[in-house]
């Protein structure tokens, strides 16, 4: 059978090898190769790569699609601490995994990527020789947090954004936190034991009787001003997207005070409770 990969780069490591198609993966790069590949990057490319498990793989990202399925691929290789990325495919012929070496744009990233060094917007080719260069992190999920300063009063308060409440540390208490899980029951008892400043997090796409920001209720209740952002406009489990595609969808009465309105931005509703 004729050879349907590429060999673009070799190293004591390993290679970086250009397929037509993920299809094209062999059981020699279990472990070992970075697989550039000329497929989309979604579950169904990510299981045929399963087969043979490779050290890193980037595929094209097919304008992510609805609900993100043309990506998906890269929060599978995720959970399995493979280094993922997708290149814009505008950027690259479809089906021509060499092109895709030599002129991919990188667009989307999973965290062992962003361990190698890999960023948006860079080369492909750049991206898969780092990949190979470098070994990802192997934290444990409480250690993954993405916990970002966004903004600081002149006091010190900040206002903190991180994927979840749990996240949330004793320093909290004088800040805002802008996290990215439902505000449901559980979600209440959460941001009560961390006690911030205030809140704001994602209502979880509601639920049967908004049982997604009942937490509003219970953490007024306690003295915690905090809004909820709509979960069919922000990611849950991603605090940046709650920071900069969240829009209100509803406040408790302590936010209310402070000038948080449904339909305003999470930014403005954060920097409303950090400066009450």
């Amino acid at each position: 059978m004729k050879d349907l990969q590429t060999e673009m780069l070799r190293t004591e490591r390993g290679s970086v090898m250009a397929l037509d198609s993920a299809a094209d993966i062999l059981p020699r790069n279990r472990g070992r190769d970075v697989l550039v590949t000329a497929s989309y990057i979604g579950v169904l490319p990510a299981r045929l790569v399963h087969d043979h498990l490779p050290r890193a793989v980037i595929g094209f990202d097919g304008g992510v699609g609805p609900q993100g399925a043309n990506i998906a691929g890269l929060w599978y290789f995720e959970a399995l601490n493979v280094p993922a990325a997708a290149v814009d495919v505008m950027s690259i012929i479809l089906g021509d995994g060499v092109d895709a070496y030599h002129n991919g744009r990188i667009s989307f990233v999973n965290r062992p990527a962003q361990d190698c060094g890999v960023e948006v917007g860079m080369p492909a080719h750049e991206a898969a020789r780092r990949m190979l260069e470098h070994e990802p992190g192997t934290p444990s999920g409480y250690q993954v947090t993405n916990r970002r300063v966004m903004h600081e009063t002149a006091s010190g308060r900040q206002i903190v954004v991180t994927d979840s409440i749990v996240f949330g540390t004793e320093a909290d208490q004088r800040n805002v936190l802008v996290t990215a899980g439902h505000t449901g029951r559980s979600g209440a008892r959460h941001i009560i034991t961390v006690r911030p400043f205030g809140f704001v997090c994602s209502d979880g796409g509601r639920g049967r009787n908004d049982s997604g920001m009942a937490g509003l209720e219970i953490t007024a209740a306690e003295g915690i001003a905090g809004a909820t952002v709509d979960a069919h406009l922000a990611r849950m489990g991603d605090g940046m997207s709650t920071y900069n595609d969240g829009i209100i969808s509803a406040a408790n009465r302590l936010a209310l005070d402070c000038g948080v309105r449904v339909g305003m931005t999470a930014r403005e509703a954060a920097l409303l409770l950090v400066n009450r």
